[in-house]
């Protein structure tokens, strides 16, 4: 997985420099009307600078061929806010100006390449200049957010970082390259600290965010990374728990034959570290707030919803045979 996104993407181009400029003709589906969404957002409301407007789109596999990239190279794009989709009626998808915009952009397509290229332990090192074992120091002590994520074939996690992210943090902050390790890094590393996941959760949640303005899905955002214990205790109705459930989206996305690695996963997806907990609990607790002001969770009706055994039998109704086989009355 953390092959060159500049190399899969020279072998992923064919059609389109040979063929000119894209049009929907070539992207082999029609165009649907679309409201256009601000920077970063995935779907959601338009951000600033416009309230969105009508014009045609594309489907995201249509949209990720005409930028020359592979789905998960899309997909990567929209989340870094790279690409900017629209809401349709048909769901989340790619204004036809938008692709104009990213194609038109300067230094398309290696300007684009460049910041989507992610890189492992191995090459992110080299990409430094250091050993692997500093880059992996580093990344625990938290100074980078990882992008990514996979499990591999020992079931150990493998942590990918975007190269932009590290070159920039090595020109920050030069000096952690070299040397000796800050002896107050020393003593976290050795007390066992490991920021990536929850750095790689907090960059996750900050995307899901920008989907929407929602008081009740951003609720929902936030609750994604409490495990159900947690969650119990910060939202004590359980109409609003379930509701959290309905709307929280997923973290990442898991093959259904996932198995015996869904364990591994569930246990980067949520938090664990009190201090991480306290946080995420305050601004979900912020967050419904706001939702309750804005309106009150669905409740289904008392009527429908009341047990079995607490609806009185109407008198003179005959039991039924599955009452009188069991002895109910």
């Amino acid at each position: 997985m953390a092959v060159r996104v500049d190399q899969e993407l020279r072998e992923s181009r064919g059609p389109r420099e040979s063929q000119g400029p894209w049009s929907l003709e070539w992207l082999g589906e029609p165009g649907v009307p679309g409201q256009a969404s601000g920077p970063g957002d995935l779907g959601g409301p338009a951000g600033p600078g416009g309230s969105g407007g009508s014009g045609e789109s594309v489907g995201f596999g249509a949209a990720a061929r005409a930028l020359g990239l592979k789905s998960h190279e899309f997909e990567l794009a929209v989340q870094l806010g790279e690409v900017h989709t629209v809401t349709t009626g048909l769901g989340r998808r790619v204004a036809c100006e938008e692709l104009r915009r990213v194609t038109a952009a300067e230094g398309f397509p290696e300007a684009l390449i460049a910041r989507l290229r992610v890189v492992g332990t191995a090459e992110g090192a080299e990409l430094l200049g250091i050993s692997q074992g500093r880059l992996t120091r580093l990344a625990r002590g938290g100074f980078f957010a990882p992008v990514r994520f996979y499990i591999n074939r020992y079931r150990a996690v493998v942590w990918l970082y975007l190269a932009s992210d590290l070159t920039e943090f090595a020109d920050r902050q030069p000096e952690l390259l070299s040397g000796r390790t800050p002896p107050g890094l020393s003593a976290a590393l050795a007390a066992g600290e490991d920021w990536r996941a929850a750095k790689w959760r907090g960059r996750r949640i900050g995307q899901l965010l920008a989907q929407t303005e929602d008081p009740w899905e951003r609720a929902a955002v936030l609750a994604s990374v409490l495990g159900s214990v947690e969650l119990a205790s910060a939202v004590a109705d359980p109409h609003e728990r379930a509701y959290l459930r309905q709307l929280r989206p997923a973290l990442v996305r898991m093959r259904p034959e996932a198995g015996a690695v869904r364990d591994i996963i569930d246990a980067v997806v949520t938090a664990d570290d009190p201090r991480e907990i306290r946080r995420y609990r305050a601004a979900l607790a912020s967050s419904l707030g706001d939702a309750r002001r804005i309106r009150p969770v669905p409740r289904p009706d008392a009527a429908v919803e009341r047990p079995l055994a607490d609806r009185a039998l109407v008198p003179g109704r005959p039991r039924s045979l599955w009452q009188k086989l069991t002895g109910r009355r």
